[in-house]
């Protein structure tokens, strides 16, 4: 089976509309927690991510059908002092699943920070989704540690009014 992968042009409708509905869908899951998007969000998304520098917007299709997507921003490694990658979604809907459309998007991923100059990609995961670390894992992934001494890295978050 053979996926394409299309870059979205956030500032062009039909490509941005096709990337927020699959990320509306993934909402929808629970391992994207089992909501979908709001309305506003929905309306404000790709216009707010047109004016993101280096984000990046991916959709992959499958005999033309649209089966997936990633999203991911430009971030700064001060260890490397170089830019990095972090995938902030990455969803591939059900009836796509085990066909190759993540490992897809996620070279293609690859492809971008490299032509970027990136030292590296970051992503987080939830603790308990074991189908997305083992994808994660078959690319290359691995939890991030300075040293095993002072644990693995965790992704903590405080929302903001």
């Amino acid at each position: 089976m053979s996926v394409e992968i299309r870059r979205v042009n956030f500032s062009q409708p039909e490509s941005a509309y096709i990337l927020v509905e699959l990320l509306d869908e993934y909402a929808r899951d629970p391992m994207g927690g089992g909501h979908g998007l709001a309305p506003m969000v929905k309306a404000e998304l790709a216009s707010r991510l047109a004016q993101v520098p280096g984000a990046v917007g991916l959709v992959a299709y499958v005999a033309g059908e649209a089966a997936g997507l990633a999203t991911a921003f430009a971030g700064f490694s001060t260890f490397a002092a170089r830019p990095l990658l972090n995938i902030h979604d990455l969803a591939v809907l059900a009836s796509f699943r085990n066909q190759g459309v993540g490992q897809a998007l996620l070279a293609e991923l690859e492809s971008i920070a490299h032509e970027r100059g990136c030292c590296k990609l970051t992503l987080e995961v939830l603790g308990n989704n074991q189908i997305a670390q083992g994808a994660y894992r078959k690319f290359g992934f691995a939890p991030y540690a300075l040293d095993e001494a002072a644990g693995v890295a965790q992704f903590w978050q405080k929302w903001l009014a």
